[in-house]
């Protein structure tokens, strides 16, 4: 396995022990055969674990991830894998809370340090913005114009995050929100964020949004940002039935989503196993389909190249304030963060995935939907 892994290396332009930044040091020969075990889980478990270390990851995955050698290195445990995936619902109502307890839940303090003023925890738009947080501030404001807010319009936010989105349409464009999320603390943060705004926010998952409309009221508009991502594959017909009966004949539904060149049942096994457990990424043609005869796509719009760029303004939001959270999670968590937030953003460079919003209409805009950038 040592030589057919350097040699795959080689393919991307990386020596193992060489001297440029995105080469590959090895602290312990047992990595090559952990590796010929379990392929890519093991190659994130062993980077935790401090067998091997690289000063520029990104770049690193930005080589691997552009020539597609992860996908040379699946075993027949991973097949099996997807087998399971293909035949079991991987986001069920029970199945959905683990991404909350394991990742959301992590701690409030954290992801304001890492996120900044927004509070966001999804791609920036950086078409005219030069910091972190006026690039989220754009892309709120590219979401509010996108749907055409006006002011005393009700707004349904499927997936609230960390509350920013729902208190920007509130304070600057007018709107009474009412938002839901299945992760208890930012939740929490929400609720106080929005403090003194027509905001409300639940604790629930997606699928009971109906248990918070009592009144049976249609609303105007409806978003869902970087939700998608934990709904699978079996599931975006579901995603699509239950929003679209939430809306006005003449309202309009943002979706935000990080997308995948490529249909599939399945993410990267560490991801999944540390990061976002049961979540994937959609393709277009697995939202086309759940979109048929549902929606129109007014517009659809690509600026994944953008979450390169937030991904590296977030890891170095998060080392420039690791100090202060060093004690309370520990090293091993700073190297499977880093390890995380940096293979994310070589793989966004090297555009193996892509951030897409698609505006969409229940009956088509009449005389046309005017795009907006």
């Amino acid at each position: 396995m040592k030589a057919r892994l350097i040699a795959l290396l080689k393919e991307a332009g990386i020596t193992v022990n060489g001297g440029e930044p995105y080469d590959v040091k090895v602290h312990d020969e047992r990595l090559y055969a952990r590796i010929a075990r379990r392929h890519t889980i093991a190659a994130g478990e062993s980077y935790v674990d401090g067998w091997w270390d690289c000063d520029r990851l990104d770049e690193l995955f930005y080589r691997v991830l552009g020539k597609a050698i992860d996908q040379r290195l699946y075993s027949p445990w991973f097949f099996w894998r997807i087998m399971v995936h293909s035949l079991c619902n991987q986001q069920t109502r029970s199945k959905s809370k683990a991404v909350a307890s394991t990742h959301y839940n992590l701690g409030n303090e954290l992801y304001q340090a890492m996120l900044g003023e927004s509070m966001a925890y999804t791609c920036a738009y950086w078409a005219e913005s030069d910091s972190l947080d006026a690039a989220q501030f754009a892309k709120y404001d590219l979401v509010c114009r996108k749907l055409g807010l006006e002011a005393g319009e009700k707004v349904l936010e499927v997936g609230s995050g960390f509350g920013g989105l729902a208190k920007y349409m509130a304070e600057h464009y007018g709107c009474e929100v009412t938002a839901i999320s299945i992760s208890e603390e930012p939740v929490k943060f929400s609720r106080v964020l929005c403090s003194g705004l027509p905001v409300r926010v639940h604790l629930c998952d997606y699928r009971d949004v109906h248990l918070y409309n009592s009144e049976r009221i249609k609303f105007d508009k409806g978003v869902s940002v970087g939700v998608c991502e934990h709904v699978g594959y079996k599931n975006y017909r579901t995603l699509m039935k239950i929003a679209r009966p939430q809306l006005q004949d003449d309202g309009l539904f943002l979706l935000h989503t990080i997308g995948s060149n490529e249909s599939k049942n399945y993410t990267a096994p560490w991801i999944d196993k540390y990061i976002f457990p049961h979540g994937m990424l959609p393709s277009l043609k697995q939202l086309g389909a759940s979109m048929e005869n549902m929606f129109v796509v007014e517009d659809l719009h690509n600026f994944g190249a953008d979450y390169d760029k937030t991904l590296m303004a977030w890891h170095q939001n998060f080392v420039d304030q690791w100090d202060q959270f060093r004690a309370r999670y520990g090293e091993r968590f700073y190297r499977m963060w880093c390890y995380y937030l940096l293979s994310c953003a070589g793989g966004f460079r090297a555009r193996s995935m892509q951030l897409w919003e698609f505006v969409l209409s229940p009956n088509g805009v009449p005389y046309g939907y005017n795009t907006i950038r």
